[in-house]
């Protein structure tokens, strides 16, 4: 976990926004997720100095800071401060306001936390992120009950980013990692089998996948990608898969927003089918 990417956070609301913004943009490299660091209620220029501070040292030379901060003058001060020092700051709702504000021909308010009056589902998914979060790589599994949606596969088959994708649009996703020779957490014995998808790919697909992963410790950790490990990775997971009676779902050579659509499909077609209840999407 240490050697996460860290964002850091800056908001005159709680950051919430800024940190999904984070985490939905982390899903696209290699480490899948990120390390958020927040200073929420941000009131002046001088407590975003004073963070940068604490947080900037000769290890971490480089700080990668999101921002909502509804204030027109304090989001400009905020934006000249990171300017001057050199960080790497992204304004993720500025221009989005000041759009609005040109094509509709009115002043914003600059009221911070706005986002929480006006949307119902806001909630939902700021939630459902932090489940996904927590419940991410097998961690956590004695929560596994509070999952709308559990997903396994070997490695490579794209738990992480699907669970951020599906926690986006308010499904609180866990996923499990399936290792050979290693049982997965008991807990996942008592989800009833609809709520379960195991993910399967080709061997070759997983192959090529792990070994551009390895780059330069391909010579260390070669079986790892080594296509005969892998199918073997890929039969026992199978296997796993038809005792838990789980609904399989091919991922190779599909996006994942292809992906996650087939999983609702079956979840929503199985919710009504056994008249549970089951989150509106966010």
């Amino acid at each position: 976990m240490d050697d996460l990417p860290v964002v850091y956070v800056v908001s005159d609301s709680l950051g919430d926004t800024a940190a999904a913004v984070a985490f939905a943009a982390a899903s696209q490299f290699p480490a899948g997720h990120c390390r958020i660091e927040r200073l929420p209620k941000v009131r002046s220029v001088d407590e975003v100095d004073a963070f940068i501070d604490a947080h900037l040292t000769p290890e971490e030379p480089n700080m990668i800071l999101f921002h909502t901060i509804a204030s027109h003058e304090l989001r400009a001060q905020v934006i000249y401060l990171c300017a001057k020092r050199g960080i790497f700051a992204v304004d993720l709702i500025g221009p989005a306001i000041d759009a609005m504000s040109r094509a509709l021909k009115q002043e914003p308010s600059g009221n911070p936390g706005g986002i929480r009056v006006t949307d119902d589902g806001y909630f939902k998914r700021i939630d459902a992120m932090e489940f996904s979060i927590n419940h991410d790589d097998g961690r956590n599994p004695e929560g596994l009950a509070d999952a709308d949606i559990v997903l396994l596969g070997v490695s490579r088959t794209s738990k992480t980013p699907l669970s951020m994708f599906l926690a986006s649009k308010g499904y609180k996703t866990a996923n499990i990692p399936l290792v050979p020779g290693i049982d997965p957490p008991k807990q996942v014995w008592d989800i009833p089998a609809w709520r379960l998808f195991g993910l399967m790919s080709t061997a070759e697909t997983l192959s090529e996948i792990r070994y551009r992963r390895l780059g330069r410790a391909v010579g260390v950790a070669g079986t790892y990608a080594d296509i005969e490990r892998v199918q073997e990775d890929l039969d026992e997971a199978r296997r796993l898969m038809r005792r838990l009676g789980c609904i399989v779902i091919r991922t190779n050579d599909r996006a994942i927003e292809e992906t996650a659509q087939e999983i609702l499909r079956y979840y929503h077609a199985a919710a009504e089918k056994y008249g549970a209840s089951e989150p509106e999407p966010a």
